[in-house]
């Protein structure tokens, strides 16, 4: 990890430390690095990832290791440590998705985007994931867009449907 947190606060735009300190503001002083997660997400939002960089320069805005963020970034699946396509595509392959066809699913939209498990599209458009639970067992299987919308009862109809959906989401308008 690199250790130069002047190089990393650098790359923290002056909205960006705005929010920071919103965030900070909601906890006690003594506890400010309670807003990590509101930070990373930040960051995420700013870069489309955190870097080890940005790691190193909410640590030193937070005013803590650099390791105890990395654990947050590298504990959580929401946070990308590298950079996504525009519709990142988390696919559940737990035991009760798996037992309603999840591994199917992701091998499916895998091959429908041409990718490996992890991969993104040549286009940067899709990136495939496997995830953990996403807490929807009943609706299995699902998926989760870009950490925030869950579709369920995922068939390969209805992941095709997805794919032309987004795909044309992407499209520019004329």
């Amino acid at each position: 990890m690199k250790d130069d947190p002047k190089a990393a606060a650098s790359r923290l735009s002056e909205s960006m430390k705005q929010d920071f300190a919103r965030e900070v503001a909601k906890y006690p002083p003594d506890q400010r690095q309670s807003a990590v997660m509101a930070c990373l997400a930040i960051v995420q939002k700013e870069f489309g990832y955190v870097s080890q960089e940005s790691e190193i320069a909410v640590a030193d805005y937070l005013g803590m290791p650099p390791i105890a963020v990395h654990e947050v970034t590298t504990f959580y699946n929401m946070y990308n440590q590298q950079p996504v396509g525009k519709f990142k595509l988390n696919v559940c392959t737990n035991l009760p998705c798996q037992l309603r066809d999840g591994e199917r699913a992701l091998d499916h939209l895998c091959k429908r985007l041409h990718v490996e498990e992890g991969g993104t599209t040549a286009d940067g458009l899709f990136t495939v994931q496997k995830s953990e639970c996403l807490g929807a067992c009943a609706d299995a299987p699902v998926m989760l867009v870009n950490d925030r919308q869950m579709v369920s009862f995922m068939s390969n109809d209805r992941v095709d449907a997805l794919i032309d959906t987004l795909a044309t989401a992407a499209q520019p308008t004329k």
